[in-house]
């Protein structure tokens, strides 16, 4: 199951056609490679016989020592071939290619002269290095999406480790320049030794790419997963996807909350760009005092996304809600109560909402009062001359809300006219400089605003029941009798 995913993930970022460019110095074991790559992985899952036969003799030469067996760039199958791999179907054919030169490697010449082949490349013969250059580069650049670099710790050659590094370097280089997804695989008799993880651990660092220690001669089914694996990890990330509970989501992008994440997310996956690269990065919220450090993160591999999985600490939960409700929340209990006043206040306040917005509007507004508010009185037979009917009579509570503008004022007596310029100048500043801080002046131990709120509450509450009583039957009357006339004698 877990190489069947690996092959889906790796047909869906190739988009179905994997063209697999086995790239490197010469005499590293890339037609080895690829030879055992096809046995293990591309003939027993190709269907057509006649297929099956071409790819095999499709397979390239591969021996030791030092002589450079590849002489040109080869596809190998020749045409891509389909294969089903646990009804997953991809395109897959890989490029054997020469090889940059290395200093040891015998080949380049025949009879003490330099050797020349036939390429596509010219109408003329070419030097057999000049035409392992050209065909490496275009293997490396023009036919393949993806690759894997073949080198070597020279375990099983004559060459000498230093006699790779700088076509290894080379191909490298330009593997980045035209950023394609690669690993490298460090060819070697000795995988398992200490001295083979050391090499392999600094050409990770030195070139910042996976590096797979493998005996290419003895791969295995479940080592070519490995490097389609490790392939998948260095495509590069498309999306990174923030997931939070959803009570979060319902926070404005202003929140400190938010920006948090945002900002801590950013600084986490600053120069992000391989999906492997996910890996080593810092602990995100590691310090955090509002979110637990991140240890669950999902990473698509098929679609080069990482969802990072934001928790806050239980006690964020009743903070925001006490910050956002302006009423003090710290646990379930509390919660319930508050959601069930909360409720009821709201559906008071529904009543009203409407009636709220014609005040603000026009002054006034109107309630209208709900089928249970109704109260319905038993029906009386009436006669109208020789007719008779039936009379229906309902009542229910209307509310009428008004806005009324309210005057007051404050007129302190502090002493002479200076005084009182000097008063006045000095509010003037105030209002100047801090609009809303004028209502903090002290005078005679208040602040102008309790002097002013005092003045307000007294008239509020100066108008008589008796009058409160006579205004409200009034209103009864111009609603029910329809008059719109109205005389007022104020005494």
């Amino acid at each position: 199951m877990e190489n069947y995913n690996i092959y889906k993930d790796i047909t869906t970022r190739s988009g179905g056609d994997i063209y697999l460019g086995v790239v490197g110095p010469v005499r590293t074991g890339k037609s080895t490679f690829i030879t055992n790559f096809v046995n293990k992985l591309i003939l027993p899952n190709i269907t057509n016989s006649y297929a099956k036969e071409r790819a095999i003799d499709e397979l390239p030469q591969s021996a030791q020592g030092k002589t450079i067996m590849t002489t040109e760039p080869k596809f190998v199958p020749n045409e891509a071939v389909t294969i089903d791999i646990d009804d997953i179907k991809m395109k897959l054919r890989l490029i054997d290619c020469v090889g940059y030169t290395v200093k040891g490697a015998s080949g380049y010449e025949e009879n003490e002269k330099p050797r020349f082949v036939k390429t596509p490349w010219s109408d003329s013969d070419m030097p057999f290095d000049k035409a392992a250059e050209i065909g490496t580069k275009k293997v490396i650049t023009e036919h393949s999406n993806i690759a894997v670099l073949i080198t070597t710790d020279g375990s099983f050659t004559d060459i000498d480790r230093t006699g790779y590094v700088e076509a290894e370097e080379r191909v490298v280089a330009e593997l980045k320049q035209c950023q394609k997804p690669f690993i490298v695989v460090l060819n070697t008799t000795k995988p398992e030794s200490a001295e083979t993880k050391k090499l392999a651990e600094s050409l990770e660092s030195k070139y910042s790419t996976k590096v797979l220690p493998l005996n290419v001669k003895d791969m295995t089914e479940n080592d070519i997963a490995t490097i389609f694996n490790l392939l998948l990890e260095e495509f590069p990330v498309n999306t990174i996807q923030i997931k939070m509970p959803k009570w979060m989501e319902a926070l404005p992008f202003s929140s400190s909350l938010i920006s948090e994440i945002v900002s801590e997310v950013k600084l986490g996956t600053e120069g992000l760009e391989k999906i492997g690269d996910f890996k080593f990065k810092k602990t995100l919220f590691e310090t955090s005092e509002n979110f637990e450090p991140v240890t669950d993160s999902k990473i698509i591999l098929s679609e080069g996304n990482i969802t990072i999985n934001v928790e806050p600490k239980p006690e964020l939960f009743y903070k925001v809600l006490s910050d956002e409700c302006g009423v003090k929340i710290e646990n379930d209990f509390e919660l319930i109560n508050n959601l069930k006043d909360l409720s009821h206040a709201k559906k008071e306040y529904d009543k009203l909402k409407v009636a709220l917005q014609e005040v603000d509007e026009t002054g006034y507004g109107v309630v209208i009062p709900s089928m249970d508010e109704m109260k319905l009185e038993d029906p009386e037979i009436v006669k109208q001359g020789s007719k008779f009917g039936v009379r229906l009579k309902a009542s229910a509570p209307s509310l009428h809300i008004m806005k009324v503008d309210i005057n007051t004022e404050v007129s302190p007596i502090v002493g002479t006219e200076q005084q009182s310029e000097d008063l006045v100048k000095y509010l003037l500043s105030e209002f100047e400089n801090n609009p809303q801080g004028i209502w903090n002046t002290e005078m005679f131990g208040k602040s102008l605003h309790e002097l002013v709120q005092e003045g307000l509450s007294s008239k509020l509450s100066s108008m008589p029941k008796e009058a409160q009583n006579k205004m409200r039957k009034t209103l009864g009357r111009i609603v029910n009798e329809g008059k719109g006339g109205v005389i007022c004698i104020l005494l």
